[in-house]
């Protein structure tokens, strides 16, 4: 009974990844801890590698439909991947497990998870963006963005929160991209957030596996429902009432932030 409930809490998490970008650390992790009573460092590195797979899975979808600006992709990897590498190299030489670690993991994603729920609580206010554009020139245009190094510099502290609490690769990308790319219409914003965590999750997934911080048989559970749950969700990113989903992601995360910033 306990791996249906494992299943369906991937599907979930994996469908609303597919429509917003958010929700593979910053939903996944704190459902591991409080619902399931995972460890936090187990929570932290499962999650890692649940969200290199399940976002490999919805960036193929989001490539078909041509909707991933790679040059976005490429400048956010300059920054988070040597940023990962960092991160791993010290929680190799103190312990992930710790309880020094495993309180600041909690600490550091709670505050992440409040932060991210104000931003989406306003771009929900605000409304939504303009619609999609298929246009190359004009995509093109639009993946400029407004400073390189700033992308870079922002991919290296979402390295570094991705790495430490799991969180960071959905939750905050999609807050800077926004800010950092403001002509880039909201599914591709999701697109490249999606494309962008996978070698970063993916690098971050393998050092903790390697510090014993991975339980692989919950992660081939929550896969199997992830998957369809990320497919079915990149299928529907265009057709989905934005303010409505970002309304209610964002109080889910101000609950799981209090939660998490109050142990």
């Amino acid at each position: 009974m306990l791996d249906i409930g494992f299943v369906f809490a991937g599907f979930v998490v994996g469908l609303i990844v597919g429509l917003t970008g958010v929700g593979g650390g910053s939903l996944m992790t704190p459902i591991l801890i409080f619902f399931f009573g995972i460890k936090p460092y187990l929570a932290v590195g499962t999650d890692l590698l649940f969200a290199a797979v399940t976002k490999a899975g919805g960036t193929l979808s989001l490539a078909r439909q041509q909707l991933v600006p790679w040059r976005v992709v490429g400048t956010l990897s300059a920054g988070s991947l040597p940023a990962a590498g960092l991160t791993l190299w010290w929680l190799h030489d103190v312990g992930p497990s710790s309880p020094g670690v495993q309180r600041l993991m909690t600490f550091t994603l709670g505050i992440a998870l409040l932060l991210t729920a104000a931003a989406m609580l306003i771009k929900a206010i605000r409304g939504p963006r303009a619609p999609l554009q298929r246009d190359l020139d004009t995509a093109e245009d639009a993946t400029r963005g407004r400073n390189p190094w700033l992308t870079v510099l922002l991919g290296a502290v979402i390295g570094l929160l991705v790495t430490l609490p799991s969180v960071g690769a959905g939750a905050i990308g999609v807050s800077v991209l926004l800010l950092l790319y403001p002509r880039l219409p909201l599914p591709r914003i999701i697109a490249s957030d999606i494309a962008y965590a996978v070698p970063l999750t993916l690098v971050a997934g393998l050092g903790h596996a390697s510090l014993g911080s991975v339980d692989f048989p919950l992660l081939f559970t929550l896969l199997a429902g992830s998957l369809p749950g990320i497919w079915l969700g990149s299928r529907l990113v265009a057709r989905t009432p934005e303010r409505l989903i970002r309304s209610a992601l964002s109080l889910l995360l101000a609950w799981a932030g209090s939660k998490l910033v109050l142990i």
